[in-house]
């Protein structure tokens, strides 16, 4: 089971942008929190210590365990990386997209290796707003019959902030679910904003902040279509070349620098 969740901050608690000339627009407003739920387990979700953490320093209460941040950004990353999910990878290459990928863009690479890098990033998802991220990756398998997502996860210990569950994890779901999960999520998150936005177009902008609810409506007419153009483009790879590729930066990870050690994992996303 899989499933994107989040929740949406009501209107007149969201801070708006700007200080001379505060205002609102359809990003702003789908400030609240999200997190994934899959295999059993929710990612995103902070840990019970990080939390009490932020308790004792006197923080402002938190109104949910999980990411407080604009529930747009989750899913345009969804989105961007969509058709590299759906794309299979071969049966061959299983193993280099499972890899945690060395530092790869610190060397010196072949056109053929730097493909190779880039398609295996297209694959993690994107956490820059965040601190101490999970590295999240999905790539979808067919072998033998067996339509597939994998997504693995993992976690930085050590770190002032903290997620809950494993490290590490890796889980399947069947392609048919993913997409259903995406798909709800698509349909929630608009329809959710669908309502915000009559809201605000009956009620008009509030007091003191500027918001184009002309603009605002267009903008949400334009994201309702996303999905669809998302799920519709095919991706171009050439394989002979990520394969190539893919055989110099696995030989790389096999062999220890020349002093004994390794370089350290690279970015999510270079």
């Amino acid at each position: 089971m899989i499933r994107f969740r989040f929740g949406l901050r009501p209107v007149a608690d969201i801070q708006p942008w700007g200080r001379e000339r505060p205002s609102l627009h359809w990003f702003a407003l789908t400030d609240g929190w999200y997190w994934i739920e899959v295999g059993g387990r929710e990612l995103l979700r902070y840990s019970d210590r990080t939390l009490q953490k932020w308790a004792e320093a006197g923080g402002a209460e938190k109104a949910s365990s999980y990411v407080d941040y604009y529930v747009v950004r989750l899913w345009e990353d969804v989105l961007e990386m969509l058709p590299e999910i759906m794309e299979p990878v071969p049966e061959d290459l299983v193993g280099f997209v499972a890899e945690d990928l060395l530092d790869w863009t610190s060397r010196e690479n072949t056109p053929q290796a730097e493909e190779a890098g880039l398609w295996h990033a297209s694959r993690s998802m994107h956490m820059g707003p965040l601190q101490n991220a999970p590295h999240l990756r999905w790539w979808r398998t067919i072998i033998d019959g067996d339509d597939v997502v994998t997504v693995s996860w993992k976690h930085r210990p050590d770190h002032e902030i903290e997620f809950a569950g494993p490290l590490t994890g890796l889980t399947t779901v069947p392609t048919s679910s993913f997409v259903a999960a995406v798909t709800d999520f698509d349909r929630t998150l608009l329809a959710a904003m669908d309502q915000r936005i009559c809201l605000l177009e009956a009620a008009g902008s509030p007091p003191g902040v500027e918001l184009d609810l002309r603009h605002l409506r267009h903008e949400h007419e334009e994201r309702s279509a996303r999905l669809q153009r998302a799920l519709t483009r095919e991706c171009s790879t050439d394989w002979d070349i990520i394969r190539a590729g893919a055989r110099e930066l696995s030989a790389v990870a096999a062999d220890p620098e020349p002093d004994g050690s390794r370089p350290s994992q690279g970015p999510a996303r270079p």
